[in-house]
């Protein structure tokens, strides 16, 4: 089994306070990973260790088998509040993109702004949440990423533009071959896309699996049944 993030002993304090603990996991390659857990319980943390934005307190993390770094080729990160330039265009940001990216795949880019209807000439901050979500989504794939890593970025939008970027996260994953780990306290939206649950409640992770098994295995009704059941019982 290839693996495309792995942890051993895995931990980051703030103070006093541990965001994440002893976490320990093996995530394989080419799976759509659902990183789910109440607010506070350390996905963002987990992720941002991912992509080399933090540095480990204690443990050790692997990203594409090495030590994440900021800026890394082989990952492509959405956060959550997906940060683009107000005052840039939607152009700029492709020109910016294919300045600090060597793999960057421009025909892809520019024919998925086009699908989605918006002009490269608009600003970005005259965009709609939603509408900067998908061009996030997009700058991130056009990189040519191993792993996406997707964190919460949907999380305060309306149901519309939530369901239509888990469409155009579907989309992504069957027509590139790359891994995604996308973090959300949603439920409802994993369930239409990730293959691949892992369940963090304060700090540690109390559930790690591929999907099909975990439903197998537990026979709840749903994915959102089962999760609801591991944070009630971590409560």
């Amino acid at each position: 089994m290839t693996v495309i993030l792995r942890t051993q002993g895995l931990g980051r304090r703030y103070g006093r306070r541990w965001a994440l603990s002893d976490c320990t996991m093996e995530v394989p390659a080419g799976r759509t990973v659902g990183l789910v857990g109440p607010n506070g319980a350390g996905k963002s943390t987990l992720l941002n260790l991912a992509v080399g934005m933090l540095r480990p307190t204690t443990g050790t993390i692997e990203v594409c088998g090495r030590r994440p770094a900021s800026g890394m080729a082989e990952v492509g990160y959405v956060a959550q509040d997906t940060p683009l330039y107000a005052r840039l265009s939607i152009a700029d940001h492709l020109k910016l993109g294919a300045r600090l990216n060597p793999g960057w795949d421009d025909s892809f880019v520019r024919t998925r702004i086009a699908k989605l209807g918006l002009d490269l000439s608009q600003k970005a901050g005259t965009l709609s949440g939603g509408q900067r979500a998908q061009v996030a989504l997009a700058l991130g794939v056009a990189k040519r990423p191993s792993l996406l890593i997707l964190d919460e970025p949907v999380a305060a939008f309306d149901p519309l533009a939530r369901s239509e970027f888990i469409t155009n996260v579907r989309e992504t994953v069957a027509e590139q071959s790359l891994s995604v780990v996308m973090s959300s306290h949603l439920v409802s939206d994993l369930e239409r896309v990730c293959d691949y649950l892992i369940v963090l409640v304060a700090s540690r992770i109390v559930l790690a699996g591929d999907v099909g098994e975990l439903l197998g295995r537990y026979q709840p009704r749903s994915l959102e049944d089962l999760v609801l059941h591991y944070l009630g019982a971590s409560a």
